[in-house]
């Protein structure tokens, strides 16, 4: 790997980031798909003697825990339709860990909603919402891409903040929160989103928290906003997202689930009904065997753990920076110089990384470096960081 640039000579000059795919945004309506302007580097760290190593996307790269996967066998034999709200038992194992995991109390059935993915819902949200051309949904100014396209799937204006208090609630309907952050593993404190909740509401705004890594703590305890401590106890007004991918390696499966405001997933219920988006039986049965078993939780946080700490002493030693990142599963890693320039020297040495601009301007100077490869390939990392 290159060195940082040297002060004294001035900074190296580094590659342009490469073009968007021809053709330009779909319909005129979406940005292109960023994952496609990194394909030119994954061809460069392939082509390593050893293999690539890819930290660039937070896929699972474990075995799915076998009670999972036994509850899933057992229920394969599911041939009429499921039911959009799906089962008495997935609803009772999804309020159970809400009250036994974030401290929720006094949800009920109706409090629920399963959802194909949290991907999916984040998307379609504002167009199930019924939002359009004069309404606005504000998300965090370095984000997950998919809050942005959500607005502009629906026709909305996608706004970014820092917070609440540089927002103007002005035609605002829908807020997003990512704590855990994606990209930067940024926790907010109880504090924060007690304050956020109480602005939403007040403003007659949904604040919708997507809290997909929330089990993924390293250097703080994530709180979700359906804490009574942030929500007051009441759920109106709120929702929470959440996704069994990270914490329990089924990102095949697309399980996921909102809880929150009835009102609001009472509406989303019917809609969803008209348009056919089941949860597929068999995989609402492996959910709720994972939302009752902690210990396959417990030892896949070690193994996260274990990778983190390999991968972040290797990057600091190499020079970089290390911001935020105190919980999800990825290091938000800086040497004070372009994203691109960052992804093109560590490509040549067999690795592969996100650019931080994938999450928006005020990224362009980072990486995300997952730590979603096996210890074989994360020990070549480290390897490979060292030469």
């Amino acid at each position: 790997m290159r060195a940082a640039p040297n002060p004294a000579s001035g900074p190296a000059p580094h590659p342009a980031a490469p073009p968007a795919s021809p053709g330009g945004p779909v319909s005129g309506r979406l940005p292109v798909f960023p994952w496609d302007r990194l394909e030119p580097f994954k061809e460069a760290a392939a082509a390593h003697p050893d293999g690539i190593v890819d930290l660039s996307v937070g896929t699972p790269v474990d075995p799915v825990p076998e009670p999972v996967r036994q509850a899933l066998a057992d229920a394969a034999d599911s041939p009429g339709y499921p039911t959009v709200w799906g089962t008495a038992a997935l609803r009772a194992a999804i309020t159970g860990w809400c009250e036994r995991r974030l401290g929720a109390r006094g949800l009920t059935d109706r409090h629920v909603l399963p959802v194909v993915g949290s991907k999916e819902l984040v998307a379609w949200l504002p167009t199930q919402l019924g939002l359009g051309a004069a309404d606005r949904v504000a998300y965090p100014r370095l984000a997950y891409p998919t809050y942005e396209v959500g607005a502009r799937l629906a026709g909305a204006e996608p706004v970014v903040h820092d917070g609440v208090r540089t927002l103007d609630p002005a035609g605002l309907r829908l807020l997003w929160l990512n704590s855990p952050s994606n990209p930067t593993g940024r926790v907010l404190s109880a504090a924060e989103l007690r304050e956020t909740v109480s602005w939403a509401r007040e403003h007659g705004v949904l604040l919708v928290s997507d809290e997909c890594y929330l089990e993924l703590g390293w250097e703080t305890d994530p709180v979700s906003v359906l804490h009574p401590e942030v929500c007051g106890g009441s759920y109106e007004g709120v929702v929470a997202v959440h996704s069994l991918s990270k914490r329990s390696n089924l990102a095949g499966y697309r399980a996921a689930f909102a809880v929150g405001d009835p009102a609001v997933l009472g509406e989303l219920l019917q809609i969803r009904k008209h348009g056919g988006m089941m949860v597929p039986a068999p995989v609402q049965a492996a959910t709720v065997a994972a939302l009752g078993d902690d210990t396959h939780v417990a030892a896949q946080r070690e193994r996260y753990g274990a990778r983190r700490r390999a991968l972040r002493d290797a990057l600091e030693r190499a020079g970089f920076r290390i911001e935020h990142s105190e919980a999800s599963l990825y290091l938000w890693a800086t040497r004070d110089e372009s994203c691109w320039e960052t992804v093109e020297a560590l490509s040549q040495r067999g690795l592969l990384v996100a650019p931080g601009d994938f999450y928006g301007t005020a990224g362009e100077r980072f990486v995300r470096v997952a730590f979603t490869a096996t210890d074989e390939r994360v020990a070549a990392a480290v390897r490979r960081l060292a030469g």
